[in-house]
């Protein structure tokens, strides 16, 4: 592997299919499940058309729950210039850490964020490809205990074992393990996910359902 295939970083996205009645179905009892599934496409594309702008050497969008030809997963990363990839078996954890590998085989950095945090920027994205200049390791962290951006230099199977995901314990245990396999790391202000029905007071403009943006 040359030097110049490795130049650059690696953004991944991961996502779901959005189909309604299987994305954010905490909200289908305040928006109903349609509902929920146009909410989950606008986060969709707000991380797209971040990532889009963020200057790195390549995107790619990992999904589950889509069809063999791709379905609009492969239709909206084609669209905004990500690779498509079909997440594999296994726990966040086990994705996670298999994502991280494939992208730095050529990439000197990975960063990893999902499509649940309404707050992404190019800035944003910016400034965790930057942060792996100094540290092995950068954290977006979530208000609700988790994280919305984990970014590398190299890949770290150990730090996505063993985490209770979907929890507000993973920054705390991802933080812990950090520590304990000598990764050096920093963090980016902390953003908000958007799961819950309270959650939806905030951004009552992603629930205008004649703003187009996808």
């Amino acid at each position: 592997m040359t030097a110049e295939s490795l130049s650059g970083g690696t953004l991944i996205l991961f996502a779901r299919e959005p189909i309604a009645g299987q994305v954010k179905t905490r909200l289908i009892p305040a928006l109903g499940a349609e509902g929920a599934a146009r909410l989950y496409r606008r986060l969709l594309a707000i991380a797209l058309r971040a990532g889009a702008a963020t200057p790195c050497a390549r995107r790619q969008l990992w999904c589950t729950e889509a069809p063999a030809e791709g379905g609009e997963c492969a239709r909206l990363a084609a669209s905004h210039g990500f690779t498509w990839h079909r997440q594999p078996d296994g726990d966040l954890g086990a994705r996670m850490a298999a994502a991280h590998e494939v992208a730095l085989t050529s990439s000197d950095r990975a960063v990893l964020i999902g499509s649940d945090c309404p707050g992404y920027m190019p800035a944003y994205l910016s400034a965790a490809f930057a942060a792996l200049d100094k540290h092995d390791a950068v954290l977006g962290p979530a208000a609700d205990g988790g994280y919305v951006l984990i970014g590398l230099r190299r890949p770290a199977p150990a730090l996505f074992a063993n985490i209770h995901w979907s929890t507000p314990a993973v920054l705390a245990e991802t933080r812990a393990t950090l520590g304990r396999i000598g990764l050096t790391w920093t963090e980016l202000p902390t953003l908000r996910d958007l799961d819950l029905p309270e959650d939806l007071v905030e951004v009552a403009d992603l629930l205008d359902t004649h703003r187009q943006l996808d």
